[in-house]
């Protein structure tokens, strides 16, 4: 028998007359990318270009005489010439202005003490740091010291009435009340009064011995011990603790515990037996 050899199949190609005759449709137009334009080179600003200073509109023909401000990014290069600079800082500071803004139109920023101090000199420098603490402790009790040398700022922060106080610089007592120098044992009204130097020495021993005024003749007493509750030679009684007469005051005194047990217990007997004393005495009237 002969072999027959299989040969695969072809898929039959469906003959179209009308695909032959038409042309094969056109690519859509490819998007090319544009190149941007060139752009000029950015002109940066000449050193030796003349500019004209906004506050006396002046030429300013040196550039060591412009005021170069540090806050360039927020601030923006103002043209200002140093000696206006200078004169426009020590003008705002005699007005007593701690924050000083800058002088240009359009502009809400502040000038920097930190960054001008080379510019405005030490003196000038130091103006202006005292300028910005005070307006820092404007809210708190303030008081210069009264020594001429030192004239330090002293602030109490801590609240509260201070009259004794020592001066953080130069190491020296004063009265924060009346800002004079300590004068002890004498009040803020008669310091000015006791200037000889027997005087003060007297008022240093007040303070030792811790004596006490009387509110009416104005005399020192002592008290060794006993209650606080004390009696004048013109037969004022006061107390020794805060100087204010018996009969107008009350205040916690520090009295001996026998005087305040006593006390407490003819308060005790005279608030029980008070009804029972009015019966008494109608019993004894009734009787008679």
């Amino acid at each position: 028998m002969g072999n027959n050899l299989a040969t695969p199949a072809r898929p039959l190609q469906s003959q179209d007359p009308t695909n032959e005759d038409e042309p094969p449709p056109p690519l859509p137009p490819q998007q090319l990318p544009l190149s941007p334009l060139p752009q000029p080179p950015p002109q940066l600003p000449q050193e030796n270009q003349p500019s004209t200073c906004e506050i006396c509109i002046e030429p300013i023909i040196s550039p060591t005489q412009l005021f170069k401000s540090p806050n360039n990014d927020k601030c923006g290069p103002h043209p200002f010439c140093k000696d206006c600079m200078i004169r426009y800082i020590q003008a705002k500071l005699d007005d007593n202005v701690s924050k000083i803004a800058c002088p240009a139109l359009n502009c809400s920023q502040f000038l920097d003490p930190q960054a001008c101090r080379t510019l405005v000199g030490p003196q000038l420098f130091v103006k202006w740091c005292d300028s910005l603490c005070e307006s820092a402790v404007m809210g708190f009790p303030r008081s210069f010291c009264p020594n001429r040398n030192c004239s330090a700022l002293i602030v109490n922060e801590c609240g509260g009435t201070v009259k004794k106080a020592t001066c953080p610089c130069c190491k020296r007592l004063f009265c924060f009340q009346c800002k004079l120098p300590w004068h002890a044992g004498f009040r803020c009204e008669e310091s000015g009064e006791f200037r000889d130097r027997n005087d003060r020495a007297f008022g240093v021993l007040v303070e030792q011995k811790n004596w006490m005024r009387c509110p009416q003749c104005q005399h020192f007493v002592e008290l060794i011990e006993g209650c606080q509750i004390v009696k004048c030679r013109c037969a004022t009684t006061f107390c020794y603790r805060c100087g204010g007469k018996v009969n107008r005051h009350w205040c916690d005194c520090q009295r001996p515990r026998r005087a305040c047990i006593c006390f407490f217990l003819i308060l005790f007997f005279l608030l029980t037996f008070w009804p029972f004393m009015f019966l008494i005495i109608d019993t004894i009237r009734n009787c008679t």
